[in-house]
């Protein structure tokens, strides 16, 4: 309960400080309608030529469409800025102002920043799954529900997961930015199934990269694919993912010098 009330008055603040440039309101509702009209343009192209596209039907690429754009806008939400400070209060060495404080510093460093206006693609996100939802309900109850919910919790969390795994390398290496503008590119792959790419690269976006955790897995529990057994294992590796980044942050706190070295 802590944790949940620390990062709630973050996010009141993150809010007040938003709301104070309402302009970027504005700017960010038209980059994601351009975003959301160049992907509806593309997936239009796409079934103009061919019925499926790696077994997926047009409403199935359009659930997918919406899961990547609703988690793309968590994660510029929360996730990335908080890490992005992160990684600047250790190369600056600032991060003693977060630790000395009597909360939990894995929790303190991961809910400092939010970006409001972020959750532009959230909304526009769960509107696309639901139109996507709308054109399969025949194949959607609340199994798939209860699915695309777990299903998305335990992507959410490996992208966390992930994240702070890369971000604690700063504590060892200067130039992290480099690696997240890469994670950034790999994360634009999960607009298509993981299933239409060479096997190399659908296992290292699988299993070294999660975004088929975070993304397909939760269309393919929308769309009625999803099985219990890959449902296990997503929840098995989130939380192998959730204690791992814990391990290796406070590994990482014990290279840390701070500004006073």
């Amino acid at each position: 309960m802590n944790v949940i009330r620390l990062w709630l008055n973050f996010v009141r603040v993150g809010v007040l400080g938003e709301i104070q440039y309402r302009v970027n309101f504005l700017v960010q509702l038209l980059q994601s309608a351009i975003a959301l009209a160049t992907a509806l343009i593309v997936l239009a192209l796409i079934f103009s030529y061919t019925q499926t596209l790696g077994g997926w039907t047009g409403p199935e690429l359009l659930a997918l469409m919406g899961v990547h754009t609703l988690v793309g806008g968590l994660i510029h939400m929360s996730i990335q800025p908080n890490m992005e400070r992160l990684m600047q209060d250790v190369q600056n060495g600032t991060l003693d102002y977060a630790l000395i404080k009597p909360a939990d510093s894995q929790a303190l460093v991961s809910v400092r920043e939010f970006r409001l206006w972020q959750g532009v693609d959230v909304i526009v996100g769960a509107l696309v799954i639901g139109y996507a939802v709308y054109q399969l309900r025949e194949i959607f109850g609340w199994q798939q529900a209860l699915a695309f919910a777990a299903a998305l919790g335990c992507g959410a969390a490996m992208i966390y997961a992930f994240w702070l795994i890369l971000t604690t390398g700063a504590f060892w290496f200067v130039r992290m930015e480099n690696l997240l503008e890469l994670w950034q590119g790999l994360y634009s792959a999960g607009r298509a199934p993981v299933g239409i790419y060479p096997d190399w690269l659908k296992y290292g976006l699988t299993f070294l990269v999660p975004v088929a955790f975070a993304v397909t897995v939760p269309a393919e529990a929308v769309t009625g694919r999803l099985t219990l057994e890959t449902l296990a294992g997503a929840i098995a590796l989130a939380a192998a993912l959730l204690v791992g980044a814990r391990w290796f942050w406070f590994f990482g706190l014990r290279r840390y010098s701070g500004a006073s070295a």
